[in-house]
């Protein structure tokens, strides 16, 4: 399997109370054509599928406006004299709630492909490490949104938004992911599976793990994750 994009469930609920949602879902739709956008559900939810770069472009259109309208109760509150109203928290609006927690704090923010991410936590901690910069990551399926907070100088975190965007794009050029599927879906057969992979793990010290349930996913090079599932099927 390559990484060339994903899907994604956005919350939009959160927004219900300053725009008719499903004016924004429409807008969104022509700020971003090359997604496909799934049905508006009830609760506000909507599954959208595409690149990686046309997914980070509508979240950071997203978070704009969230910022936005967050300014704008910080101006009615001081006017009227009554608290700001606070963005309602739905699901994956969490995000934006750590984005935008601090408008006087300069955040930017980086949309990767999970297990990109976590092949780059697992290998290259150092890429989330920087001076005077927060980071932190939310998960949300088969993307995580990396937060970068400003902690001293505006140009940290710009700087560090940099680094792990560039390690991104060169992991996603090489990385290759397999699913090993378990024959059959019973807790013995789990247990099996996963006794299996920690003894062949030392001979491919390269690929990333990741158990689930019903299989385990192998993320590496593609030399590395055919040898790995090789070893595991023989």
């Amino acid at each position: 399997q390559v990484f060339l994009g994903v899907t994604s469930t956005l919350s939009v609920a959160a927004f219900g109370d300053h725009f008719v949602v499903e004016d924004l879902v429409e807008e969104m739709k022509k700020r971003s054509p090359a997604l496909d956008f799934g049905a508006l559900q009830p609760d506000g939810q909507i599954a959208v599928r595409g690149s990686f770069p046309a997914l980070r472009e509508l979240r950071e259109f997203l978070l704009l406006k969230a910022k936005s309208l967050s300014k704008e109760g910080e101006t009615e509150g001081k006017s009227h004299q009554k608290p700001r109203r606070k963005l309602q928290e739905h699901g994956g609006a969490a995000e934006m709630r750590n984005s935008i927690r601090d408008a006087h704090r300069e955040t930017q923010v980086v949309v990767l492909d999970t297990d990109i991410y976590q092949y780059m936590r697992a290998f290259f901690p150092k890429t989330f490490q920087a001076n005077d910069v927060v980071i932190s990551g939310v998960t949300d399926g088969d993307i995580t949104t990396v937060c970068i907070e400003n902690a001293g100088s505006k140009a940290g975190a710009a700087q560090a938004k940099r680094r792990i965007e560039n390690s991104s794009v060169e992991l996603q050029k090489i990385l290759r992911k397999e699913r090993i599927r378990f024959r059959e879906h019973s807790r013995g057969e789990k247990q099996r599976y996963q006794q299996l992979c920690e003894r062949l793990k030392p001979l491919h010290p390269e690929v990333l793990l990741l158990p689930y349930d019903t299989h385990v996913d192998v993320v590496g090079t593609s030399a590395d994750v055919f040898g790995f599932a090789e070893h595991v099927r023989r």
